[in-house]
């Protein structure tokens, strides 16, 4: 009889210690969501002390049984908080706006054509975009024209005379109905663009909010979910998703997703390509906006 007593309380004993070390799991679990608890392990011990309640209801061991209940309830709540936090993982994923930074110059901007037609003027060549294929202008020029190259772009006008890229503003327009964005631009690499800069934002996006636009001296400071930039190089220690903007000077660039054009962004983030397929839907399809947010969140989890 003592014997059993004995066993009785060793069970009861180990039923305790196997609840107690749930407690802070439960913590954890509503804390962070218990992303390093798996489903099988819960559900298997769950199991295995419903087992042992059967087993001292049973013999009709009372302490064993109430030790081993309690273990079934507080894994049970460590699954049940599991399972609600996994669903508002997935809620918020699928409610959150994304926040899209996007570059100025050759990605809304047509800054090389002006460029080009500077250079051009001043030289009397007649290159072209073509040409520089995986260059900048000023690494296509000759060495003793770089500075001048250089000085072209610090003319504080310059910017006032740049073209749009083509589609931007419709683009931007329609992805402002779904997302955040922002207009972000190293700026400080030329100080003297800061004024002309801003009046060409007011110019040809002024629905873009003034506090939408951040002009800065490292794009990695920016707190965006996706970058849509022609420079690879701001992707670098940048904490969200680097998408790289074709222009010429990039296209040996292979590190990074790529947009072509305008239509291509519009397809990734809205999954549409016109403003056509747009009237006939009559709404944004919501499967690219969650591929895009899908993207993002299994890129975070990776980088976590």
């Amino acid at each position: 009889m003592h014997n059993g007593i004995a066993a009785t309380i060793l069970g009861a004993a180990a039923a305790v210690l196997s609840t107690i070390a749930f407690v802070p799991q439960i913590k954890k679990t509503w804390t962070t969501g218990g992303k390093d608890l798996s489903y099988f392990m819960l559900s298997l011990y769950v199991a295995g002390v419903t087992l042992w309640l059967c087993y001292g209801l049973a013999i009709g061991a009372t302490e064993l049984s109430l030790a081993n209940a309690a273990s079934i309830v507080f894994a049970g709540t460590c699954l049940f908080l599991k399972l609600i936090r996994e669903n508002q993982r997935a809620v918020g994923t699928e409610n959150k706006r994304l926040r899209i930074a996007i570059d100025m110059d050759e990605t809304i901007a047509d800054s090389l054509t002006e460029h080009i037609r500077r250079y051009n003027a001043a030289f009397a060549e007649k290159i072209s975009a073509n040409d520089l294929c995986g260059k900048h202008l000023e690494e296509f020029a000759p060495a003793d024209q770089f500075d001048a190259v250089r000085r072209m772009i610090r003319d504080e006008v310059f910017f006032d005379c740049l073209g749009v890229i083509e589609e931007a503003q419709e683009v931007v327009r329609d992805l402002l109905r779904e997302h955040e964005v922002f207009i972000v631009s190293a700026a400080m690499e030329i100080p003297e663009s800061f004024a002309a800069k801003h009046r060409w934002l007011r110019r040809h996006f002024p629905f873009i909010s003034a506090s939408n636009i951040v002009f800065c001296g490292n794009k990695r400071i920016i707190d965006v979910d996706y970058l849509i930039d022609d420079e690879a190089r701001h992707f670098s220690n940048f904490r969200g998703i680097g998408v790289l903007f074709s222009a010429p000077h990039n296209l040996n660039e292979t590190a990074y997703e790529r947009v072509a054009h305008w239509q291509d962004v519009r397809r990734t983030f809205l999954g549409f390509e016109n403003k056509r397929d747009l009237d006939e839907a009559g709404s944004i399809p919501q499967t690219a906006v969650s591929r895009a947010k899908d993207r993002y969140a299994i890129a975070k989890e990776r980088s976590c």
